[in-house]
């Protein structure tokens, strides 16, 4: 058998205004780093369309979104990769970047996994 004991002679009005306040500066904390994080892609967007219109292309500053899909931006990095790292010999490189359907397995599925129960 388990017992739980609470020491109350701990408990005192300066050690409960003292975790308040930690809780409070925690959870107030967590509110602007969802705020921060929520809000850098809108910032990121209007600072790129900033740049559009200060070089003239006022045309594609005006679209909605001027984010960059998925298989661009990886074939993008890669080209950079290879471009940066050219220091070997001359290889032939290809990539293809396909889309996999994830099908169902049973050798990954959790319950053949678990233990059967005793009987």
């Amino acid at each position: 058998m388990i017992f739980l004991v609470i020491n109350t002679n701990a408990l005192n009005a300066e050690n409960m205004i003292i975790a308040f306040v930690g809780y409070l500066i925690v959870f107030i904390a967590l509110v602007l780093l969802y705020f921060v994080f929520n809000s850098l892609p809108k910032l990121i967007n209007l600072q790129a369309k900033l740049r559009l219109r200060k070089s003239g292309l006022n045309e594609i500053a005006e679209k909605e979104d001027l984010s960059i899909q998925g298989p661009v931006v990886a074939a993008i990095s890669m080209a950079l990769h290879l471009h940066l790292n050219e220091f070997h010999d001359d290889e032939e490189h290809i990539m293809t970047i396909k889309r996999v359907a994830r099908v169902y397995s049973p050798w990954s599925s959790k319950i053949y996994s678990m233990r059967q129960p005793l009987r």
